[in-house]
Formats: structure tokens, C-alpha cells, sequence
């Protein structure tokens, strides 16, 4: 297998590691603290006055942005930019990448034919996979070991939603389930070298970004994210590397299907969206990691750091009797987010002692 040291690729696994984002929680838990962790990487891009296109293109720029996060919030996970485009970029897809936005993809609907001839595709040739795999990298070699070094991969259904289009994936749901799930299926596997290639690099948390699969009924949702999400968790857990399913939107009727794939944490959005923690933590009886969801464009992007204090507070003491929980955003955060409002946020974390 073809994995990366340095900016050269080698055959030697990086680092032996083991699945602890469980045992941090519950230790976390036992000292009555919580660990915190926002999803904070666009934010970053104040303190470097990097642009997104130039840090999600050029690894080392990339890396200054994750030192500058991890120095000024010192936060207890830290992942990348979130980047739903680098696997749909690397099979060829039509990408367009504005300089402070994130990257488009235009869907072009390939046909089966077209995927089989693209199976083989070995993705860790792509310009933009080295980038992220090396910056993750970088990230385990560099950064403390109490900091967990997270990696985002696209969602089977999500990339498939890429390919054909998001209105054509949902419509086939129904009208040709066979061919979308074919086209979930090749996504899947090509997601996996992805996969692969982070945790050579030294990833410690995998986490499956599903954001269009949250228009999808139950049943929809099992066949065409949840049974291939299994698939990634299973190789996540024969390789000792914890994993994260992340949906933004309403996830109440399939967040006991997204815990049943096997996945240790389930990232989930905010308040606001629909998602009650609280009633999710009753649901998922400390199975799961419940890892949110503080509203990413609420009062931390448009309030006073005290009424961003105050908001989190609520949140901390909500959830006060769930061992598994630990405080972040329910998404990604803008890039526009003021920074003492991110201060604010992770100090009343650290701050914060259970009862």
C-alpha cells in the first residue's frame, strides 16, 4: 500500500495507534471536565491571512493554519479545512475552486460504464489528496499527542449526490435505486483509499461528512449512506482508528441508524436545526460519542463573546449527566466567526466542571 512520509511515498505505516477517543471522554468524565473540540478550521484563516483555495492547495500553508488553531484554542481534537470535494476532484470531476469559498463541483452524471473504467483510478495520485494526506502528516508528526488529529472524508451518498447530482441522487432513490446504489457503492470504494491514505499518515479520527443523505427517509438512509459507512467503519476498526458520522440538518428519525453502522462518535448539528442533544443521548445510551452542537452560525457568529459564554454554558450544563459528550459546533464554523468568540466558547468548556 502506497503511503506518504514527508512529501515522499513509502511503503512503511507512520505511527502504530490506537482507538482512544472514548477513553479521553470517559477520562475527561471521571475528572468532572469536558473536552472541547469546535470545528474551527475556516476561522484559522484570520490568524495566517491565508485564503482558502491557497491553504486547501498548498499543504504547508495549510499546516500554519492548523499550528495557529491549535496554539491560540487549544482545542482537544483538531481536524483540517473541511473540504467536501477532494475525492469528487480526484475522479475527474468538474471542480471549481473560488479563492475564498469552498470548492464546486459540477455534476456530470457519469454512467455505470463510466465508473467501472474509473475503479482502478488510484486517487492517491491526485494533486489534492497529497495535499491533504500530507498535511495530516504533518499534523501527527508536529503537534502534541494530547491534541487528537482528525481527518474529514466525503459520504458515500453524498459523493454519489456529487456525481449525479444531488436532485438526480434523490429522484433515483425511487426511479433507479440499482444504478444509485452502484454509484454509492464506487464512491464507498474510492472514499476507502482515501481513508487508507489518512490513517497511514497518522489520522486518528475518520470522519464521514453525509451532509446530503439528511433529505433521505430511513430506509433510503440505510441502503444508499448507513450500509457503506458500515463498510468504512469496519476498516476504520480493523485499523485501531476512531470514527465520526457528521450530518448537518434534522437527524432525529436516522441518528439510531447512523449509531448502528459502528461508528464511535456521531457529529451532529444544532439546536436550531432541529436536533434536541439531550433527546439523542436518551436514544443512544452512551453507545456513542455525542459531539455538537453549539448553533456555527448563532450568537458565536453574530453575538458578544458573553452571549456566546452564556449560550455554551446552557449547552454544558444540558447535557451534564452524559459521560459521552463532547463540546463542539454543530458544523464547521465561517470563516468570519470573531475569534474572541471562539476564545469565549473554549474557555467556558475548559472552565466548565460536572456535578
Amino acid at each position: 500500500m502506497l503511503l506518504y512520509s514527508g512529501s515522499i511515498l513509502t511503503n512503511k505505516k507512520t505511527m502504530v495507534q490506537k482507538k482512544i477517543l472514548k477513553e479521553k471522554v470517559r477520562e475527561a468524565y471521571k475528572q468532572k471536565k469536558r473536552l472541547a473540540a469546535p470545528l474551527v478550521g475556516f476561522p484559522g484563516l484570520q490568524i495566517t491571512g491565508s485564503s482558502i483555495k491557497l491553504a486547501q492547495q498548498n499543504y504547508i500553508e495549510h499546516v500554519k493554519v492548523i499550528n495557529e488553531i491549535v496554539k491560540r484554542f487549544q482545542p482537544d481534537a483538531v481536524f483540517p479545512l473541511m473540504d467536501l470535494a477532494v475525492e469528487a476532484n480526484a475522479i475527474g470531476l468538474n471542480t471549481q475552486f473560488p479563492k475564498d469559498d469552498s470548492a464546486t463541483v459540477i455534476p456530470e452524471e457519469l454512467s455505470i460504464d463510466q465508473l467501472e473504467k474509473l475503479s482502478d483510478l488510484d486517487i492517491n495520485a491526485d494533486a489534492r489528496v497529497v495535499c491533504y494526506v500530507e498535511t495530516i502528516k504533518r499534523m501527527a508528526d508536529n503537534l502534541p499527542q494530547s491534541i487528537l488529529k482528525g481527518s474529514y472524508v466525503a459520504g458515500p451518498y453524498t459523493l454519489a449526490a456529487l456525481i449525479l447530482g444531488a436532485e438526480n441522487a434523490a429522484m433515483a432513490t425511487i426511479t433507479n435505486p440499482e444504478k444509485l446504489n452502484a454509484v454509492c457503492e464506487f464512491s464507498r470504494n474510492i472514499i476507502l483509499q482515501y481513508v487508507k491514505s489518512l490513517i497511514n499518515a497518522g489520522a486518528q479520527l475518520i470522519c464521514v461528512l453525509e451532509p446530503s443523505a439528511a433529505m433521505l427517509g430511513p430506509d433510503e438512509f440505510s441502503k444508499f449512506s448507513a450500509n457503506h459507512v458500515s463498510n468504512i467503519v469496519d476498516y476504520c476498526n480493523a485499523n485501531e482508528t476512531d470514527t465520526i458520522y457528521h450530518i448537518c440538518g434534522n437527524t432525529t428519525h436516522i441518528v439510531e441508524i447512523m449509531k448502528n453502522t459502528g461508528v464511535d462518535a456521531l457529529s451532529l448539528d444544532s439546536k436550531e436545526a432541529g436536533v434536541n442533544l439531550k433527546e439523542i443521548a436518551e436514544i443512544t445510551n452512551d453507545e456513542v460519542v455525542l459531539i455538537g452542537n453549539l448553533n456555527p452560525t448563532g450568537k458565536i457568529l453574530s453575538g458578544t463573546p458573553d452571549e456566546v459564554r452564556v449560550e455554551t454554558s446552557e449547552l454544558l450544563i444540558e447535557m451534564n449527566n452524559y459521560e459521552n459528550f463532547i463540546l463542539s459546533t454543530g458544523c464547521d464554523l465561517p470563516q468570519e466567526v470573531p475569534l474572541e468568540n471562539i476564545d469565549a466558547f473554549v474557555t467556558t468548556g475548559r472552565k466548565y466542571r460536572i456535578e
